[in-house]
């Protein structure tokens, strides 16, 4: 089973490169975050011309949403109201009768790291909070995988430079603790680190302001797959498909892949 996750950052404003993508690496699952159209404008029969008649969308207009289209049945589950802004952050299926899947958008959280400041980043807090309790209290599955932009890059070689974005969002301390606390609460494990070592610079999303992103290749690893330890051994190969970010008019973070083997 190959599984795709993608911030598209517009999916009516990228079908053809979605198209592309299904046409040049055949995923059975794709989850994308911030598809940015509500429900009612969501492009359902193209994605089902491309072969993906099994589809979860939650959508809002113009921010957020997310949604998993998928080649094979699922079971869709209903998904959580973070925070109680109703935005459209969450979508989880069960396929294959007990593969539980669940794809994340967490906030940006703007650019002031202090919550009293700017809240967006206490918005951002506090949904990694509720995240963390939520993975606390669920009845566990056997099988389970987290997709998604997560918007933070934990690592230190996440980043282009780790002293240098300390304080600034997506890598600052406390981000990065409670993303840890996440982790733990759901007895997750890595499954890109899986097969790159963190001493290793593993990048998903390279900033539009850059004028030339391969020269100065100044990334953050925003975007994440993360696997309950009994499906992680079958985890069996990964791709961070770079030259995506040289599309034209591409989004800013790449398509994640990781093959497992179900």
């Amino acid at each position: 089973m190959r599984i795709v996750t993608w911030n598209i950052n517009s999916l009516r404003l990228r079908l053809d490169l979605l198209r592309r993508l299904v046409q040049e690496e055949q995923p059975d699952v794709i989850c994308l975050q911030e598809i940015k159209v509500q429900d009612s404008e969501f492009p359902e029969e193209e994605l089902k011309a491309m072969g993906y008649p099994h589809i979860l969308r939650h959508g809002m207009k113009s921010y957020n949403g997310v949604a998993i289209l998928s080649r094979l049945p699922f079971l869709a589950k209903d998904p959580q109201n973070w925070c109680d802004k109703g935005d459209s952050r969450h979508g989880r299926v069960v396929l294959g009768g007990d593969l539980d899947l669940q794809n994340f958008y967490v906030p940006a959280g703007g650019d002031i790291p202090d919550p009293k400041k700017n809240v967006k980043f206490a918005h951002k807090l506090q949904f990694l909070d509720e995240m963390r309790g939520y993975f606390e209290t669920r009845r566990s599955r056997k099988r389970s995988i987290m997709v998604g932009d997560l918007n933070i890059a934990p690592l230190e070689h996440d980043v282009w430079s780790h002293k240098q974005l300390l304080d600034v969002v997506s890598h600052t301390p406390v981000e990065v603790e409670k993303l840890a606390g996440i982790k733990t609460a759901g007895k997750w494990v890595d499954a890109i680190r899986h097969f790159v070592p963190e001493s290793e610079k593993l990048y998903s999303w390279w900033s539009y302001r850059s004028p030339d992103w391969t020269k100065n290749d100044r990334g953050r690893r925003l975007d994440h797959v993360w696997a309950s330890p009994s499906l992680a051994p079958q985890a069996v190969a990964h791709s961070v498909l770079e030259p995506c970010r040289s599309w034209e008019r591409p989004s800013d973070h790449v398509p994640l892949i990781v093959e497992l083997d179900v």
